[in-house]
């Protein structure tokens, strides 16, 4: 699938549904934020952008990132009517050929998972590198398929979060792994059904 062909399909993807107007945060970005330091962040694959606001409704300045221009239009969008404009800049790349700019203190990319031609690990390499001294990289990917999923494909195999930071190849002395696990929960979908999934949770610091 082609860059254009990348953007189509997003573009689609949220097209195809009604804007979120109070889009929830991801579990796990609560659970591991909660209680560190706010600075920058940058928000990669921000979506319907509840991690986002979450983020700078906590304090924290966030650039939100999405392929999607329909995703992003409508975030910037959301985060003035909350109030938060001041606190969210949106971003349209693809993260195949650009990558944000700028020094954070928190990446986070949850379920970055795409049909898409994507070299994550490139992607998630730039991201660590991104970081200032002491900053976070947390990845949080799909250890499972939700029923609500987009891939049913039941071959699909889900890298473990050590595998994920085995491949991104950083350098050890200069950032440190702070947890990799697989934590389970009830997640609710689309359409109100509930289901219980896996997360695989990678966060790494840059200690130098």
């Amino acid at each position: 699938m082609s860059p254009t062909d990348a953007v189509a399909f997003w573009d689609g993807v949220y097209a195809a549904r009604p804007a979120a107007g109070d889009p929830r945060p991801n579990s796990r970005l609560t659970e591991v934020v909660t209680g560190l330091p706010t600075g920058d962040a940058l928000d990669l694959g921000c979506g319907d952008g509840g991690d986002a606001l979450w983020l700078a409704g906590q304090g924290w300045q966030v650039t939100a990132a999405d392929i999607s221009a329909v995703a992003v239009k409508r975030l910037a969008s959301l985060a003035c009517s909350h109030g938060l404009g001041n606190h969210v800049t949106t971003v349209r790349a693809d993260l195949h050929t650009s990558f944000p700019p700028g020094a954070f203190d928190l990446v986070c990319a949850h379920y970055l998972h795409t049909p898409c031609a994507l070299d994550r690990a490139t992607v998630l390499r730039s991201a660590a590198h991104a970081l200032r001294p002491g900053g976070r990289l947390l990845v949080v990917d799909h250890g499972s398929a939700a029923p609500w999923s987009w891939n049913q494909d039941p071959d699909t195999r889900y890298p473990s979060p050590r595998e994920v930071a085995a491949g991104i190849e950083l350098d050890p002395a200069v950032w440190t792994v702070e947890r990799a696990d697989a934590p389970r929960r009830i997640a609710t979908g689309p359409d109100g059904s509930t289901a219980e999934v896996t997360d695989h949770v990678l966060l790494i610091r840059r200690t130098a």
